[in-house]
This record gives structure tokens, C-alpha cells and sequence, in this order.
């Protein structure tokens, strides 16, 4: 693996999504711009980034360097905000909103006012999970937003920013903030564990959700990438966990660890979508560092084991898909008919593509996806890895490029 090197402080590296903020906050039209995304996936330096090139006044403030902040906390910066507005466009960001108590009500009511008042004020919301988005802006905002996601960095940002090669990639992920400590392996799984796991529980699903079970909740967690790539029925987890309740609150904390960017339940492919959401999830970790810091191996040990290796590299996979599908009209799943199995199909409406993903000696299993064609009619059929499309060739595009 190359050396870990820090970002160009000359020429950093942004996402492509920071330049698409940039571009809506000089617009003509005023919309709150919500940005959502894991955490440390360079939000907030991304924005202050954004807010250093910004033609204009801004006003940037934190709730998460506040404990338990107040109602108030929103009009105090707000009204900071609106004294710079006057007579040229100012944008305001709020990181971390939703630890905010009824901020959505209250960001309703200072927006409408500043819309009725012709104050040119333009607001960034930033929060580090999509239980923002269902808890708030739906309800109080409706109309008044667009949003804009920021995702676990690929391997093409994760290359030019740091110098990661593929192997590591696979093996430490797509976590920006955890890069500089690939070198040592364990201040990385430390960082990983403590900065990244144990605050998004904490402070992002046990905060903004009802949980009466957390160590349940931290357990399943667990769980899924322990068995990351594998389909387990409800019932399979309730034997694995102890004080597990039942199977409607582990489908419940599944997709809490989905909204905050850790976990996703993959359900089973079928032609009829009923089934499709009665099916048992593959448990797909969205990030291969979340696999790695809790597994205990080293990258050589795990390139050493040819079925933990293959794991991980169809976990890559598969988080690959999940997250650039998010936001789009993709959707991903998996499927399987006794010892058939495909391990990903993508969907775009009446379009479909089966994807096996290789990594090892044995060959490509053709007739599987043939078999999945036979039942549900043509398709796109790929292999990635050995005997198909490089991996890194795979990881260069988003899910809608693969797609039929």
C-alpha cells in the first residue's frame, strides 16, 4: 500500500457535492440546502471549504461543541446571520441541527419570516444522518428545502486524497477522517470504534430515535459485520443475540443503523414487492472499515484467508452500490433459489442487472445469472473480479452506470 498522505493544503480534494452546494447557494432562488451524510465524511470541512470561496458574508455554527443545546441556540445565530444580510447575500450553516430541540418548527418560522421580508439569507442545514430527514423536514418544511447527500468516499477519492491502493481500500474503507491513521493499526481501529461507531449510536440513533434496548441495538450492530455479505433471517438473528425482544424490533433497529449511515438489510429480489419486503436482509455494512476495525485481523492476515478476503471484497461491493444508489432511482438487492444465488441485482424500473462478485481461484458462475434471467427475464449480467470487470474498473462508476 502507498504511504497515507495528508490532503494538498494548497489543492484539497472535495467531493464532487460541495461543488454542486457552492453552485445552489449563488443561485438567484432561495432554498435551505440540507446536507446529509455519515459522520466523518467531511461535512463540515467540506462546507467551511465551501463557505471560504462564498462571494458574500456567512455565519457557520456547530450544535454538536454544545451540550444539549437550547431552542434559542438557532435564533441566536440566526439573528448573527440576518445582521450581516442586510444589503448583500449572507449564508447562514447550522451543523449537527438536529440535536436542536423542535428545530424544524423554529427554522420554519425564521425562514418565512426573512422569505415575507426579502432578506436575502440563505440557510445550510448539516446533519450526520437521514433520521433528520424523516424526523423533520418533511413535516415543518415542505417545499421550502432540496437536499444533498454526502457519502462514504469511494475508491477513486480515497486514492487521490490519500494514496490509498486497492487492498487498502477494501480493507480500511471509505472514512476520510480515519485515513491519517492507517499506519497504525490500532489507533485506527480505536478511532473507528470510539469517533465513528459509538458516537453515531450515541449520539445520532439513541438521541433522534426511541431505542429500549441499546446494548440490543449495539449487539445487532455487531452482528451485521460480523456476518457482513450474509442473508439471516430474523429468527437466525434472535438465536445469535441474547435479550433480543423480537423480530419487529430487530427490523426496527436494522433500519435505525441504515438512517445513520453504519448498516442496510438488502431484501431478497423478487417480481413481487410484497415478498420483496418480507424477505430475510443481507446484512450489508455500508463502509468495509466497520468490518475491519471489529474483525481483529490485520490486511496481510486478511489477504492470507482467500473466504475472509472474498467477504470483504464483495462488502466493498455491495456498499459501493448501496451508496452511490442512495438519492437515485436505483435500488439493490440480492437473490437466491436453493444453491442459486446472485449476489447483487440492481433495479431501475423495468431495468435489471445481475452482478456475482469474485476475488478468488473459482470461476464465474454464468449459469447463476443465466438461471436468474431464465426466471425474471433479460438482464444485464456481470462478474466482478476474477474472470470479469476489474474491481477497481467496477468501483470507478456509480450503481446507474451498471444498470441496463
Amino acid at each position: 500500500m502507498a504511504e497515507p498522505r495528508e490532503l494538498n493544503p494548497q489543492v484539497p480534494y472535495q467531493p464532487p457535492v460541495y461543488a454542486e452546494l457552492a453552485a445552489r447557494i449563488a443561485e438567484p432562488r432561495r432554498r435551505i440546502q440540507v446536507l446529509l451524510g455519515p459522520r466523518q465524511t467531511g461535512k463540515t470541512t467540506g462546507v467551511r471549504r465551501v463557505l471560504e470561496g462564498f462571494d458574500g458574508a456567512t455565519h457557520f455554527a456547530d450544535a454538536d461543541e454544545t451540550a444539549a443545546p437550547p431552542t434559542h441556540w438557532i435564533e441566536f445565530h440566526w439573528e448573527a446571520a440576518r445582521r450581516l444580510a442586510r444589503g448583500r447575500r449572507t449564508v447562514l450553516a447550522l451543523d449537527e441541527i438536529q440535536k436542536i430541540p423542535d428545530w424544524s418548527r423554529v427554522v420554519k418560522g425564521l425562514w418565512d419570516r426573512d422569505t415575507a421580508d426579502g432578506l436575502d439569507l440563505v440557510v445550510v442545514l448539516l446533519g450526520s444522518s437521514t433520521l433528520l430527514l424523516h424526523e423533520g423536514l418533511t413535516e415543518s418544511l415542505a417545499g421550502r428545502f432540496e437536499v444533498l447527500r454526502a457519502r462514504h468516499w469511494n475508491f477513486e477519492e480515497m486514492r487521490t486524497a490519500f494514496g490509498f491502493d486497492l487492498d487498502a481500500y477494501v480493507f480500511h474503507g471509505g472514512y476520510p477522517g480515519a485515513a491519517e491513521y492507517v499506519g497504525d493499526l490500532a489507533r485506527w481501529r480505536a478511532f473507528v470504534r470510539d469517533a465513528l461507531i459509538e458516537t453515531t449510536i450515541s449520539r445520532d440513533i439513541l438521541v433522534m430515535a426511541r431505542v429500549e434496548k441499546p446494548a440490543l441495538l449495539r449487539a445487532l450492530f455487531q452482528l451485521a459485520c460480523a456476518y457482513a455479505g450474509r442473508v439471516l433471517s430474523y429468527t437466525k438473528m434472535l438465536g445469535q443475540l441474547t435479550d433480543a425482544g423480537n423480530t419487529t424490533t430487530l427490523a426496527h433497529y436494522l433500519t435505525l443503523l441504515e438512517r445513520a449511515g453504519l448498516v442496510v438489510g438488502l431484501q431478497k429480489y423478487s417480481g413481487e414487492v410484497v415478498r420483496r419486503r418480507g424477505s430475510s436482509p443481507k446484512l450489508q455494512p455500508l463502509n468495509t472499515a466497520l468490518v475491519s476495525a471489529l474483525a481483529g485481523y490485520t490486511l496481510e492476515e486478511t489477504l492470507a484467508d482467500p473466504e475472509r478476503w472474498g467477504r470483504l471484497v464483495e462488502t466493498t461491493v455491495g456498499a459501493h452500490l448501496v451508496n452511490t444508489a442512495l438519492g437515485t432511482a436505483v435500488e439493490v438487492w440480492w437473490w437466491r433459489d436453493g444453491n442459486d444465488e446472485v449476489d447483487f441485482v440492481l433495479t431501475r424500473g423495468p431495468h435489471r442487472t445481475a452482478i456475482e462478485v469474485k476475488s478468488g481461484k473459482k470461476g464465474a458462475r454464468w449459469d447463476v445469472l443465466s438461471e436468474f434471467e431464465a426466471r425474471f427475464g433479460p438482464c444485464r449480467k456481470l462478474v466482478v473480479g476474477t474472470g470479469g470487470i476489474p474491481l477497481a474498473d467496477f468501483l470507478a462508476k456509480p450503481a446507474s452506470e451498471w444498470v441496463a
